[in-house]
């Protein structure tokens, strides 16, 4: 008989928790499809400013959902505001943009507050639990005078997410006293990350990011820290379901300076979340999508307490963020040099470059590493087996201006291996200094050289790739045109 209900307890633990598991997932469905109705319309790129969205706080200043407060002044005297909704016992504070060019989560922040406004929508219950659970404490742009720039760091040149101990910007003196005064039980720190990590030693880009933040040298665990665990594998299994391989998390190596570190110290569960790269996403429209789903998602498990059905361990099922992809890998192509040939590899990153008041980029492409990349990946690959890289010739008319090259039929001078085109003396572009051009040639100013021998390391990403004396790829500017399949609006030109 004691076996029997042993085991009947057994099965009633397991039905609940798998009934859970069901309506959680369910949930986080409903939230990704619905997530277009609750986006925030006047936020449809990443380059965003504060001008951008105070707008979009002070329309809720007469809404009795939210309390609206000024906590701060950022160095150079933007105001900082936090809005607080819900009324629950279990207060959770979430900021984003403290790093001025990290704003995925900033755009999600403004369609959950156009989520928890909507009504009679199939989500009813849903708020009800989580306001009447739940108070929620947003600060949606910590560092605004970094993104005024679409910097990383503070006006002062500091990291403000390594400023938690001295805390020499006022930004990090707000956020702590925020931490001290309200004394959340939960704390999500919002932030972006290169695209170029991998989820672990793959060629999956690491779209989502997580880390549980270790409080000391000894990565102890104690009740706080294994619930952001925990929250962690909820939403890392919600997440899996719509970029499965691309979740990863950060080594939980302890950082004294870091805030995640000490909010974790000071006794509140702590979740950093970090938006990596998605191919084809590079605004980051999709990772919002996916930012909303798991953090209203994560906020559900906060407000019923879901979340203490996790395991802990699987957090360590989680792939560590890796090196090892770059924009594009071109793989064992022949070079000829010094009358011999050998094979190499390529890998080029494309660097985002700010222009009109960083509002603003084009790229410019380096070859960050050149020889054996076996180990490494690219998010998108040539297989140069059998074809010969070389350098472009430069075509030997010169141009007035950049316009005159558009002109030009791009694909025809490809095909005759010209990847350069020069400026006239007097061409006036000389104080636009490195500039870009959809039209996909790679444009020399006037006294500009061509790069010299084979394209190699730290040159820019420009190259022809030939087999039997006929061009086959032209790579300008680390974009790759199929010359057999070309499209000409696909152009990323660099004017140096």
């Amino acid at each position: 008989m004691k076996l029997f209900f042993s085991r009947l307890f057994f099965f009633l633990i397991t039905l609940v928790t798998s009934q859970s598991m069901a309506q959680s997932d369910e949930l986080a469905q409903k939230l990704f499809k619905a997530h277009s109705t609750f986006k925030e319309a006047t936020l449809t790129q990443r380059r965003f400013k504060q001008k951008d969205i105070l707008p979009l706080i002070s329309k809720r200043l007469g809404n009795p959902m939210y309390t609206i407060e000024k906590v701060g002044e950022s160095f150079e005297g933007r105001t900082i505001q936090m809005l607080k909704v819900g009324t629950g016992k279990k207060k959770v504070l979430l900021w984003t943009q403290m790093h001025g060019d990290e704003p995925t989560a900033t755009m999600a922040s403004f369609d959950m507050f156009n989520f928890l406004e909507g009504k009679n929508d199939g989500f009813d219950s849903f708020r009800k639990e989580l306001l009447e659970k739940t108070t929620l404490y947003f600060v949606p742009m910590l560092n605004p005078d970094g993104a005024e720039r679409y910097q990383r760091r503070t006006m002062q040149g500091i990291d403000m997410n390594r400023d938690a101990a001295a805390r020499q910007t006022p930004e990090a003196v707000i956020l702590k006293g925020l931490v001290d005064k309200l004394k959340p039980d939960y704390g999500f720190n919002l932030h972006d990350q290169s695209p170029r990590y991998s989820a672990g030693r793959s060629p999956k880009v690491a779209t989502i990011s997580f880390l549980a933040t270790s409080y000391d040298y000894e990565l102890s665990i104690n009740d706080v820290r294994q619930r952001s665990m925990q929250l962690i594998v909820g939403m890392n299994k919600i997440l899996q379901k719509y970029i499965p391989g691309q979740v990863a998390r950060y080594s939980d190596d302890h950082e004294p300076r870091g805030f995640g570190d000490n909010v974790q110290k000071w006794g509140t569960t702590l979740v950093l979340i970090e938006s990596g790269g998605y191919v084809g996403d590079p605004e980051k429209q999709y990772i919002r999508q996916l930012n909303f789903m798991a953090i209203l998602s994560a906020l559900g498990k906060i407000a019923d307490n879901s979340l203490t059905k996790e395991k802990r361990d699987d957090y360590y099922d989680i792939p560590e963020n890796g090196r090892w992809v770059y924009d594009l890998v071109v793989r064992n192509a022949t070079v000829r040099q010094a009358g011999k040939s050998f094979t190499t590899d390529l890998g080029i990153n494309r660097n985002e470059v700010s222009y009109s008041n960083a509002t603003k980029f084009f790229y410019y492409s380096k070859i960050e590493d050149f020889g054996d990349l076996h180990p490494q990946y690219g998010s998108q690959e040539i297989d140069a087996q059998g074809y010969t890289i070389e350098k472009g010739k430069v075509y030997p008319t010169t141009y007035k201006n950049v316009s005159e090259i558009s002109k030009l039929n791009a694909l025809n001078l490809l095909k005759e291996g010209y990847t350069y085109v020069r400026l006239a003396a007097d061409a006036n572009t000389r104080a636009l200094g490195l500039y870009f051009t959809t039209t996909p040639l790679h444009i020399l100013r006037s006294g500009q050289p061509a790069p010299s021998g084979v394209p190699g390391l730290g040159n820019t990403a420009t190259f022809i790739l030939k087999k039997g004396g006929k061009v086959k790829y032209a790579v300008i500017n680390g974009f790759v045109h199929d010359l057999d399949n070309f499209t000409a609006e696909k152009g990323q030109g660099i004017v140096e």
